[in-house]
């Protein structure tokens, strides 16, 4: 009973509604592998049969192929924190994106001693990135190589510069980080200010977003600054879901600091009165579903047999689930929430109790 279930809430957290057209069922698709998989579609999603890849939404079709294009170079040093890059690394890739390691050589560098890494490319023959990566642990042997700083700078058309810890030093040499707002590791921070006074220090943020060049602090905080560029470029409910499949339960979105337009939260920023949702609701098979508040991110979640289920906010009494599907809540003409529908259930509002 408790695997039956468990099946059901997540069909449930991944159910797809339109508030406007209930009845459109969502259509579902392989993303695009050249396969003959390709141009069939689907009416659930899941696992694509033929080509074991997982299904999207065929409305974030685009966004796929755009993100899918992303690649993103970590310069890698001798001696490289592991966190500082690893971190990122596994926000990144859960992302989607392409990501390459560049070192000065393609000689292997050994990270803190414990992990030996042969990096992906050279200098000399590292392809172009939309963005460019920096990271901490031995950092002041290579912010003062003029070789990688003239390579810093020869690099064209950078969509993004991100470093974390003391990787900063990096951008700051390479002059990305005059008359901009920065971050670094907090024992740092005093020797940060003192060599680049044209770049004004925050000693108090987990990130700092200049809109193109964002610096994290130390170590942990480089996970946080990664899905906040990935809440950027992708929006923020992808951030949210990566967070959610890498369980980092850490991540206070719109913690650091923000000097530029482009803010991936406002939205969600927006969002009130999250109480109403909150309770008891009637479930499939006469079951039960709790809809629970997660103060620390301002959203919800489904809770069934002591596990979390989150759910996305997107417009109107309307949320997503981890794989896109989406729920619809309720409301009667006094404006309470009165329960849930969803496309699985054939249309049927399950009542709050």
């Amino acid at each position: 009973m408790k695997f039956k279930c468990c099946i059901i809430l997540l069909v449930f957290v991944q159910t797809t509604f339109s508030q406007t057209n209930f009845e459109t069922s969502p259509i579902y698709i392989c993303p695009p592998c050249n396969s003959e998989c390709d141009s069939l579609s689907f009416k659930k999603p899941g696992t694509c049969e033929h080509c074991n890849m997982t299904l999207i939404n065929k409305m974030e079709l685009d966004t796929f192929k755009n993100n899918q294009n992303k690649t993103i170079a970590f310069y890698l040093q001798d001696g490289v924190e592991v966190l500082d890059f690893a971190g990122p690394m596994e926000v990144f890739s859960y992302a989607g994106f392409k990501v390459f390691t560049v070192s000065k050589s393609k000689e292997t560098i050994s990270s803190q001693g414990v992990l030996n890494i042969i990096p992906d490319y050279a200098m000399v023959d590292a392809p172009k990135a939309d963005i460019l990566a920096f990271f901490g642990g031995n950092v002041s042997k290579t912010y003062q190589d003029i070789e990688v700083i003239d390579w810093v700078k020869k690099q064209e058309n950078v969509e993004y510069y991100f470093s974390v810890c003391t990787g900063a030093f990096i951008l700051a040499e390479a002059g990305i980080l005059k008359n901009k707002t920065a971050t670094t590791f907090h024992s740092a921070l005093d020797e940060f200010e003192k060599k680049y006074p044209k770049t004004k220090v925050v000693k108090d943020a987990r990130y700092v977003d200049n809109g193109k060049v964002i610096t994290t602090a130390g170590i942990s905080a480089g996970i946080d600054g990664a899905l906040h560029l990935v809440a950027k470029i992708q929006g923020f409910n992808n951030a949210r879901k990566v967070s959610y499949n890498i369980e980092y339960d850490k991540w206070t979105p719109g913690e650091g600091l923000l000097l530029t337009d482009n803010n991936p939260y406002s939205h969600y920023m927006e969002m009130k009165n999250l109480e109403d949702y909150s309770g008891t609701y009637e479930f499939e098979n006469n079951g039960q579903v709790e809809i629970a508040l997660n103060k620390r991110e301002n959203s919800i979640y489904a809770i069934l047999d002591g596990q979390k289920y989150p759910l996305f906010y997107l417009d109107q009494d309307v949320f997503v689930g981890v794989n896109g599907q989406q729920v619809s809540f309720q409301r009667n003409k006094k404006n309470i929430i009165t329960g849930y529908r969803s496309s699985e259930g054939d249309s049927i509002l399950y009542n709050k109790l």
